[in-house]
């Protein structure tokens, strides 16, 4: 592929946007890239993927507007669904998935890193949904993920109408980020990170994922069964087995087999 380098190492999936020269920004080639290079994980070889941006100024900094300025109503929608059907992919993928931004994150790029179950980011992180400026509102899921990620509507619609940017700092205090690190410690925390989760039962950390996901827009009772059936689940593994087994021997190596 030309625009997307992937590769998994120790069980982590590194994915990263390479068009460094348009600041990664998400043209049709890209999508249809990231599309493919989503629906071919190894979900068998990958515990826990990384996303991020080719170079060291940008994870994503939108969308290609060249691209999308003469597109009509129905191109429109038809390119709004394309990222929205990829961010949604990425977001349902069983596996965690961290987003380690890497600079602009803007329009679709914030779009992208929202889609993500951890974001971690640089100090030269910049985000923001600014399509209001250009006319047209967000369209890879924006209006939707900004209130749920933040929690906070008021803060989500501000960041929404004025279409400005935030910083790193910023970011992190909305809690729109996790962690915020100098930009050349960023890969290697998003990686320890990244290891740390994937030396987990790869079952149960799938089980922590879908019942979060499952249970967040129900009741707390409904989502209480949700939790009661993952951890029953549990049982039925070999890896439960063996991590209470290492627990019960006082041993710290164990051999968890996603089985």
């Amino acid at each position: 592929m030309e625009f997307i380098k992937y590769q998994v190492d120790n069980q982590v999936a590194l994915l990263t946007i390479d068009r460094p020269k348009a600041l990664n920004a998400l043209s049709a080639a890209v999508l249809e890239e990231l599309n493919t290079a989503i629906d071919n994980i190894d979900l068998n070889d990958a515990r826990v993927l990384i996303i991020t941006g080719g170079g060291d100024k940008s994870f994503v900094a939108g969308a290609d507007i060249g691209e999308m300025k003469d597109m009509n109503v129905e191109q429109a929608e038809a390119h709004g669904k394309l990222g929205n059907d990829i961010f949604r992919k990425i977001e349902t993928l069983p596996i965690p998935v961290i987003a380690a931004i890497n600079g602009f994150a803007l329009g679709g790029g914030n779009e992208l890193a929202m889609s993500c179950d951890i974001r971690l980011c640089s100090e030269n992180a910049l985000f923001g949904q600014p399509e209001v400026g250009l006319g047209i509102t967000p369209g890879f899921g924006g209006t939707q993920r900004l209130p749920r990620v933040i929690g906070s509507m008021s803060k989500a619609k501000e960041l929404l109408y004025v279409g400005g940017n935030i910083k790193a700092d910023e970011a992190y205090r909305i809690g729109l980020v996790s962690a915020v690190y100098p930009l050349e410690e960023l890969m290697p925390q998003a990686m320890k990170m990244a290891q740390k989760i994937a030396a987990n039962a790869p079952f149960a950390v799938r089980a922590c994922k879908k019942a979060i996901d499952d249970g967040i827009n129900t009741t707390i009772d409904e989502a209480i069964v949700i939790e009661e059936k993952a951890f029953g689940s549990c049982f039925a593994t070999e890896d439960q087995v063996e991590g209470m087994s290492a627990f019960m021997e006082k041993r710290k190596e164990k051999n968890f087999q996603n089985k």
